[in-house]
């Protein structure tokens, strides 16, 4: 008989070791994945394997079949892969979660655990409306819709309801939070004070941010976010267009925040300002310790940006450099091309010059438009469109911006640059002003603002301090969709391995994608071994191809039914399992999502008992280091 690992825990139904073997005869299971690749999340090479699940765990994994009588789900996994589910360290999904906490866009595409709370952004302490300032405009959320949902729904005045409230609702994957600080400052300060230069905390109101703070570090939370990042603007009314309340935030407040990070052995997840280097620097190097405790870092974020085709050659060294320092400093990043959509002029990188934020802190069409005719406003755009100097996220090229639909079919497929001169040589700034004036948000336009060169794509995988992600999943609805970057990054990995030309093997590219990120973040997923959650993705390589890239747009009932920008590879993903239970099968979710639990709150340096489902009984959680 072949090697067969064993589930480490005994119940009811106990596998009962023979000669140091395991019997079949009295060992049922609830799903048998049979004949699979299997991919533990540790980076190890695969192995073709038969996987039997029961209540929620990984019971075995053997290179012999297992005895099916009584097993209502075998799956047939020949040729296909099955690997831990993957984990999305970056999503604006706090508000979706509370409406439509499946969050099934995800799990579609092999994610079972998500991280919320990016960018300094969370719901813990705000209300509707400071919550619909907070995310409508920065996450392009409707305002009207975060405010109804979060007021609908909240139910929580601290970390640890927070917590209970998420598991008292159908949730889709495991979600696990960091604390927003921006939340806690807007909640202990007040908005408007929160966000004027002028205006420091009081010494009760700095107490309370890091009473806040401690708490949500003792109910499991990752840490903190915070944000410097200053083209990030609110919505609303009276505080419209200013920044983040945490760029307010000066370096004593901060450290103080950072110290219990430190104490704790938590993570700071950052966003610095990107036109200061110094600032930039600092937050690198924050991450040393020098006479006491390290910082784990994750800072936005490692971008082949075209605007500054140089900036990428010096983070992965400058990575490097910190972490052989004593530092844990990683960058995100997201390891696919990063093409945005626009509607007319609503695109939160036209938030980064002046002219571009001055058309977005209009919300009536009207005063729009007739800022957009003026001649004195359209020369300060064509300005701020030339000026070359200082770094940039958007490359400012209407050269290279495609136009994909308009009530005018003469200008789809052409670029505003190329409209420009059929105008009679138009000024491309002209010619784009024209036609939003034209047809407001009827038009609809794409560009690829940085990742566009696959050499660079892999030179910053192989990186040690860079980790993948920076999905933004939940937010920019009709501006981004990447779901599916896991697999796009598999794909990448894949052709370039089938071609002969490896940059880095499929076991260490699963490794990046699930175990390597829990372990780092401190969380209870990312494997699939023996006496691991169920939390699993079973992929067909054949389908890693050309869909993944196909557009697609999808009603978000919780907002109205508006439709969103997103993903789908229904091919490519036979199933996806959370808790061992099915909850995609053949790139559909099942019937369960959404009306049953399978997924849970993962608090930090605690391991996470499956979730009872139907056959499944509850386990009680214990620490990592007790349960492994």
């Amino acid at each position: 008989m072949g090697q067969v690992y064993r589930f480490r825990k005994m119940s009811t139904r106990s596998l009962t070791p023979i000669d140091g073997r395991v019997s079949n005869d009295f060992v049922t299971y609830d799903t048998i994945i049979r004949n699979g690749l299997w991919f533990d999340g540790s980076g190890t090479p695969p192995a073709v394997r038969t996987i039997g699940i029961r209540d929620g765990e990984v019971a075995v994994v053997s290179a012999e079949p297992l005895e099916e009588t009584g097993c209502p789900d075998v799956v047939e996994a020949d040729g296909q892969w099955v690997m831990p589910g993957m984990v999305d360290i970056h999503t604006h999904y706090d508000v979706e979660v509370l409406a439509q906490p499946e969050l099934a866009e995800s799990l579609r595409h092999g994610i079972t655990t998500v991280l919320v709370g990016s960018c300094s952004l969370s719901t813990i302490h705000v209300d509707g409306r400071d919550a619909g300032d907070l995310f409508g405009r920065v996450e392009a959320i409707p305002r009207r819709h975060v405010i109804d949902t979060v007021d609908q729904h909240k139910t929580w005045s601290s970390a640890r309801d927070y917590v209970d409230a998420l598991e008292n609702r159908a949730l889709g994957p495991n979600v696990a939070a960091f604390i927003g600080h921006s939340d806690m400052r807007t909640a202990a300060m007040g908005l408007e004070r929160a966000t004027r230069k002028d205006v420091r905390p009081t010494a009760s109101e700095q107490a309370q941010m890091e009473r806040w703070l401690g708490l949500a570090l003792q109910a499991g939370f990752v840490g903190m976010s915070s944000q410097q990042l200053l083209f990030d603007k609110l919505d609303g009314d009276t505080c419209r267009s200013r920044t983040l309340p945490s760029t307010y935030a000066r370096p004593r407040e901060l450290r103080r925040l950072k110290s219990l990070l430190r104490r704790s052995g938590r993570i700071l997840q950052a966003g610095p300002d990107i036109t200061n280097p110094l600032n930039v620097g600092s937050q690198v190097f924050t991450s040393l310790g020098i006479g006491r405790p390290h910082l784990k870092t994750s800072l936005l974020s490692a971008a082949d940006i075209k605007a500054n085709p140089y900036a990428i050659r010096l983070m992965g060294p400058l990575a490097g450099l910190v972490n052989r320092f004593g530092g844990d400093f990683r960058w995100q990043h997201l390891p696919v091309p990063f093409e945005v959509y626009a509607d007319g002029i609503d695109l939160v990188i036209f938030e980064e010059f002046g002219s571009g934020a001055a058309a977005l802190h209009l919300k009536e069409q009207l005063d729009r438009d007739e800022l957009l005719r003026d001649v004195g406003y359209r020369r300060r755009f064509r300005k701020d469109y030339e000026s070359k100097f200082g770094v940039r996220v958007w490359h400012r090229d209407f050269f290279d911006a495609e136009i994909v639909e308009c009530p005018d079919a003469s200008v789809i497929g052409r670029s505003f640059g190329q409209v420009g001169i059929d105008r009679g040589g138009l000024h491309p700034v002209d010619a784009f002003l024209d036609l939003v004036l034209e047809h407001g948000t009827s038009l609809r336009w794409r560009t690829t603002i940085s990742n566009h060169r696959p050499e660079v794509l892999k030179q910053m995988a192989i990186e040690p301090g860079i980790q993948f992600g920076f999905s933004d999943a939940g937010a920019h609805l009709r501006n981004m969709a990447f779901y599916n970057f896991g697999l796009r990054l598999l794909r990448h990995v894949y052709s370039a391995e089938q071609a002969g030309e490896p940059f880095m093997d499929v076991a260490t590219a699963v490794h990046r994608l699930t175990g390597e990120l829990a372990d780092w973040y401190g969380i209870d997923a990312g494997h699939l071994r023996p006496g691991d959650r169920a939390d699993l993705m079973i992929v067909d390589p054949a389908r890693l191809d050309g869909s993944l890239e196909e557009y697609a747009e999808a009603p978000v009932p919780a907002y109205g039914g508006m439709s969103r920008m997103v993903n789908r590879n229904d091919d490519t993903v036979t199933a996806v399992y959370v808790s061992g239970r099915k909850v995609v099968d053949q790139g559909t979710p099942t019937d369960i999502v959404g009306s049953s639990r399978t997924g849970q709150f993962l608090r930090a340096g605690r391991r996470g008992a499956p979730v009872a489902g139907d056959g499944a009984r509850p386990l009680t959680a214990t620490t990592l280091a007790d349960a492994r």
